[in-house]
């Protein structure tokens, strides 16, 4: 029951009771009823005035406590002219102005937040108290190729993809370098924060690709030249130690000649060989910036499939072309990029089985090559576009080296991993 409710019965039933006295004082004197009279018209009145001066803070302090529920901070009491209720009004204001400046605050500091992470270049992925998938950034949207629509309110290990699969793998506050298709690598780590008293989870993701790349290329071209240099120097003049002993055999016993010209033959190939190797690494890193002009990369697939087909022949492959464009033009070196369509299809032909598939997708944004076969390894997937890897007996690691440094230097993305029977380069042309 509230105050005014006891305030106004307490008033009845004392006026009922003075009522009733005084009717009783009636019969006996005249005199003292119109003074009772007089006293209950004087209380009555006390009563209406106290009535409305505890109603007036009532009301003041009712405003007050809806102000605060409706999170109404910018409204103020005035003074009512009691002492009392003057100080409680005072230190309300006060508290309306501090949690004011707090919210002001907190708004502020909110938005400088948003704003922050919509601009940072470090992909940052926001889960809600279910561990699902609550916002992204832009960055993150890029970096991993995907919708915030598509995956909002689902949990990581939901969401198709491997990089997915890793987040969620992840311990908190543990940084971790994940590599996918053998070149993207990723710095992610995860973390948490208190929101309204309870741990969220968010996710941070920068590419290192790039820097990664620039690293291991400034380290194995400083290398391949300090090698190129020492073993092209000594080759030459061994060489030409070997081909002036050659000019001796004449003196020799004539049943030692052969073996004589042969042992001396041998190296000096040997020679040549490792010249050729220091060769083909130099030429690596020797590649020149692309000189662009309008090419039909559809035209080049087909020429480097036509170039390749003796090898395919000899596997017994079917070619299946996917593409319903006639052409696919672009600004770019049209050598450089044939010569990565033959290393492509030529690896695809070495990894599909006899009487396998090669499958050959053109597209406005992208052309892919698939084959058939047992797929990559995930051991492997991570070091294929390692410099100098291979997983050939023989291999030098070569072909995608070159393959990765002509891409690369035409801004264009790529990818290759396998999939259910299917192994697929991508080349995204965006």
């Amino acid at each position: 029951m509230k105050l005014k409710t006891k305030f106004i019965l307490f008033s009845i039933v004392l006026h009922a009771l003075l009522i009733a006295v005084v009717w009783m004082i009636y019969s006996h004197s005249r005199d003292l009823f119109l003074i009772g009279e007089a006293l209950l018209l004087i209380s009555l009145l006390c009563s209406i005035w106290m009535y409305r001066a505890i109603s007036k803070p009532f009301g003041i302090i009712s405003a007050g406590i809806e102000s605060l529920k409706d999170r109404d901070f910018s409204s103020k009491l005035k003074l009512v002219g009691h002492q009392e209720m003057d100080e409680l009004i005072s230190v309300y204001n006060m508290m309306m102005d501090r949690l004011r400046e707090e919210r002001l605050q907190q708004l502020e500091k909110h938005s400088f937040l948003e704003k922050l992470i919509e601009a940072s270049p470090t992909g940052i992925l926001i889960l809600d108290f279910d561990s699902k998938v609550s916002s992204l950034n832009p960055a993150a949207v890029q970096l991993m190729g995907i919708d915030l629509l598509d995956v909002r309110g689902r949990k990581l290990e939901d969401i198709p993809g491997a990089l997915m699969k890793e987040l969620a793998l992840l311990d908190t506050h543990v940084a971790k370098i994940i590599t996918l298709n053998g070149m993207q690598s990723f710095k992610c780590q995860r973390s948490s924060f208190i929101d309204r008293g309870f741990a969220r989870t968010f996710y941070t993701i920068e590419e290192l690709s790039k820097e990664i790349y620039a690293r291991e290329k400034a380290a194995y071209e400083r290398v391949v030249k300090m090698m190129s240099h020492e073993v092209n120097n000594s080759i030459g003049a061994i060489n030409s130690i070997l081909n002036s002993c050659l000019n001796y055999q004449e003196q020799l016993d004539k049943d030692d000649r052969d073996d004589y010209q042969n042992a001396l033959q041998i190296s000096i190939d040997r020679n040549k060989n490792l010249s050729s190797l220091m060769s083909n690494f130099a030429r690596v890193i020797k590649i020149p910036e692309p000189v662009r002009q309008q090419v039909d990369l559809l035209r080049l697939l087909k020429s480097a499939a036509t170039l390749m087909e003796p090898e395919a022949s000899k596997k017994e492959l079917e070619w299946q072309w996917e593409t319903q464009l006639d052409q696919v033009l672009r600004l770019a070196d049209g050598q450089q990029l044939e010569q990565v369509f033959i290393n492509i299809l030529k690896n695809a032909i070495e990894a599909s089985p006899i009487k396998g598939l090669i499958r050959i997708s053109a597209a406005e944004d992208s052309v892919s090559v698939s084959n058939t076969g047992p797929g990559i390894p995930p051991e492997i997937s991570s070091q294929l576009f390692s410099p100098f890897f291979s997983t050939k007996k023989n291999g030098q690691g070569i072909g995608l080296m070159l393959t990765r440094e002509i891409l690369t230097n035409h801004g264009y993305r790529f990818s290759l991993e396998s999939k259910n029977r299917w192994t697929e380069f991508r080349i995204d042309l965006i």
